[in-house]
């Protein structure tokens, strides 16, 4: 029997100590405390061990002190442990302390006892003929039990108290560790009482350890988590409903109930109902999800399904449960939020970026259909906006985009590409160009007592290479409209080829200028210009292009083009040098000749002219005056403060400024009073678009006078007889420049002619 109970305790040990490495290295909130319970229960167990096998009495009392002291251990940290186990107050601490101070007094006294034998001491029987040493107890035995059995009890009644305070559904980890520490506690007195030579109660010890690390650390109070799923899912603003393993329906939260008008007992009729509201759906496959919109009075409502399955421990299917949330705030959100930025916040029209995600989606999806896009511009708009207000021009842009809609069929797309110009697309088979020309030439805007007609284009595209990019679509609609740019009776336009092959050309010269540049393609040309005795005394200077594959290309084939996408300011750049090139060259020489050289608008965007022009002037060594600047009155239309400020430093620094093409402009005379320019470069023909010459001469001999009496010289360009040479002498002009004279000419042929 000793060794059946030596093997029994052995194996107590070992799933002691095993679930105590398992506490001591979990992170549960009460795993430092099981761990410390846990540890302490060995020793009693391993001292019995040691009774049981020994037959010496030596071992016996070693045996014995590990018991005794080991029983201290458990009771102190069995209270450690109900303290945290059931949150115990503060205030209870100090009395702990004091307790713990009279199991200190205990211990000392089992570690006097061999000297003073105030505890216990041994006494020899024989079991199945093997010796075993039983103790007797003396006084401070007496007191050791008072001491661990009021500890005992304090534990005991720490549990009850949490047990009967702590709500039903919670009460099952404490009254299962309070039944297991009362029967550990009756067993060990019953083993005190009996006498009997083998300690059977140390069982009851594996139980109560394994008890508490279960409660503490491993269980979960399923019926806790049963009831407070239950509430949560019966108080979830979505809908769920669980199924069985047959798919059968059994039970649904209210707001199932609710959205399916169903009562508990007519959960039967759930799956039909689902069904009927959502379409048929799935209760058989595995999980899911699927959004459905349904109307409900008029007004449409977005929900989210999903199905997920519910598997038992051997993974395999227990039942299903369906949540069904209605997300309809967040689809209208979405809605709206999609709607905002892909709509123009004033026409409602779509987006430019948005017209052309739609317009390649039309195109791509229907190969076998023509379709045209155009571009619609309103001439002039900015004069509304500052004639009639701010608010008439939105007014107009509203009603823009209200015909757009009554004009364009249903299968046409259409949008405010920015500003006063929208984009349409429709196919080709339903645009009534007839019908847009009667309607835009009678598009009149009208708001109470203001009334105004706007003058729109609509430039158009047919879709011939699908797989160009819809910007250039659009920009080729756009540039259908320079057919029709000055009119006022047409108001449509289609891109062709001839428009084509402009911007194929535009594309071709345009990609080539940098090696023009760098290869001296672009060259200076001089026409001279003479004084009143016929004496040349300058030269205007002109670009050319000797292109390698075109040949002599006229500045109209090249410089308006450049003009318009900008690449105008290299060239200017590139024959600003080549000027001072040939008049430093020419100070060289010995003549005394100036040469005038153009600047456009564009370059006022691009560079600080003034700055720019000095450096050269400087870096070339020329002398100013020598380097006339010609300006058109066309740069002084806008920004016209900041122009002349540039204009005066030109003139502080020495240039002597021109101005060419003056009157074609509204606003010359007011202009000429505050402009800083030297002379004043003046067009013949001026005389001969004019149907009453003698009025337009007498307006030429008045700007002449008006030049001389400002101090301004006067230049006449154009000038082609002799009979003209004279009368622009007998009005005072003083230079003049035209084929009279000579025609523009390459710069060694001006130098053999005026050297």
């Amino acid at each position: 029997m000793r060794i059946q109970y030596a093997v029994v305790f052995v194996f107590l040990i070992l799933a002691l100590a095993g679930c105590a490495v398992t506490a001591y290295r979990s992170r549960k909130t009460y795993s430092n405390q099981v761990a410390r319970l846990l540890t302490a229960l060995l020793p009693p167990v391993i001292g019995n061990l040691i009774i049981i096998i020994s037959t010496n009495a030596v071992l016996s009392e070693i045996g014995y002190y590990v018991y005794f002291i080991g029983m201290d251990c458990v009771v102190i940290t069995s209270l450690l442990f109900a303290r945290e186990y059931c949150e115990m107050p503060e205030r209870y601490r100090k009395m702990h302390t004091f307790i713990f101070w009279l199991c200190s007094v205990d211990v000392l006294q089992f570690l006097l006892n061999p000297f003073l034998h105030c505890a216990f001491t041994l006494e020899e029987t024989e079991i199945e003929g093997y010796a075993y040493f039983n103790f007797i107890p003396h006084i401070g035995q007496t007191y050791h039990r008072i001491l661990d059995y009021a500890i005992v009890l304090s534990v005991i009644a720490i549990l009850f108290l949490k047990m009967i305070r702590t709500p039903r559904i919670y009460a099952e980890r404490y009254s299962v560790v309070l039944a297991v520490s009362v029967l550990t506690a009756l067993w060990q007195t019953l083993y005190i009482f009996s006498r009997v030579p083998i300690n059977r109660s140390m069982l009851s010890f594996g139980v109560y350890g394994i008890a508490i690390f279960y409660f503490a650390l491993v269980y979960r109070p399923m019926r806790l988590m049963d009831r407070m799923l239950a509430n949560i899912a019966s108080e979830m603003p979505e809908a769920v409903l669980f199924f069985d393993a047959g798919s059968r329906c059994i039970w649904a939260n209210s707001a199932a109930l609710s959205l399916l008008t169903l009562k508990e007992n007519t959960l039967e009729d759930a799956i039909e109902r689902l069904n009927a509201l959502f379409g048929k759906l799935e209760y058989n496959c595995t999980e899911w999800c699927a959004r459905r919109s349904i109307m409900t009075d008029g007004e449409p409502k977005y929900y989210v399904l999903e199905m997920h399955i519910v598997e038992d421990t051997n993974q395999k299917r227990a039942g299903s449960f369906l949540s069904i949330r209605d997300n309809t705030e967040e689809q209208l959100r979405l809605k709206k939020e999609f709607y905002n930025a892909t709509h123009d916040n004033l026409t409602a029209l779509y987006t430019k970026e948005y017209l052309f995600e739609q317009v390649r989606t039309i195109v791509e999806s229907s190969p076998a259909t023509r379709f045209v896009v155009g571009y619609m511009d309103v001439k002039n708009f900015k004069f509304v906006n500052d004639v009639f207000s701010r608010s008439f021009g939105d007014y107009a842009l509203m009603m823009i985009a209200a015909w757009i809609r009554r004009m364009m069929p249903e299968q046409a797309i259409y949008g405010r590409l920015g500003g006063d110009t929208f984009g349409i697309c429709l196919p080709a088979d339903l645009l009534d160009r007839a019908a847009f020309e009667d309607e835009l030439s009678r598009f009149t805007v009208k708001d109470g007592a203001r009334e105004y007609h706007l003058l729109i284009h609509l430039g158009l595209y047919e879709i011939t290479e699908p797989e160009l990019s819809i910007s250039v679509m659009f920009d080729r609609a756009h540039f259908a409209l320079t057919k029709i740019k000055e009119e006022y009776q047409t108001h449509t336009a289609f891109y062709d080829d001839t428009l084509r092959g402009e911007v194929l050309w535009s594309q071709h010269i345009s990609s080539q200028l940098a090696d023009a540049i760098a290869n001296r393609e672009l060259v200076p040309y001089l026409q001279p210009i003479v004084d009143a005795q016929g004496k040349v005394i300058g030269a205007e200077a002109l670009v050319r292009w000797i292109h390698p594959k075109h040949g002599f290309l006229p500045p109209g084939r090249f410089v308006p083009l450049l003009e318009k996408n900008g690449m105008i300011v290299e060239v200017d750049k590139y024959m600003w040098r080549c000027a001072c090139e040939i008049l430093a060259r020419w100070k060289q020489e010995g003549r005394d000749l100036f040469l005038s050289v153009n600047i456009s608008p564009k370059d006022f965007y691009f560079l600080d002219v003034s700055a720019y022009i000095t450096d050269l002037a400087a870096e070339f060594g020329i002398d100013p005056k020598k380097l006339r600047i010609e300006i058109t009155e066309t740069i002084m239309m806008n920004e016209s403060d900041d122009r002349m400020k540039v204009l005066s430093r030109f003139r502080e620094a020495g240039f002597i400024v021109e101005m060419d093409d003056f009157g074609s402009g509204y606003s010359s005379l007011n202009l000429l009073k505050d402009m800083p320019v030297d002379v004043l470069k003046l067009d013949m023909k001026f005389l001969n678009r004019s149907e009453n010459s003698e009025k337009a001469k007498t307006i030429l001999r008045n700007i002449i006078r008006l030049s001389e009496e400002l101090g301004i010289t006067a230049l006449t360009e154009g000038v082609e007889t002799e009979t003209q040479f004279q009368m622009l002498l007998s009005m005072g002009c003083a230079l003049f420049q035209g084929f009279h004279f000579a025609k523009p000419m390459p710069v060694d042929e001006f130098d053999a002619q005026y050297s």
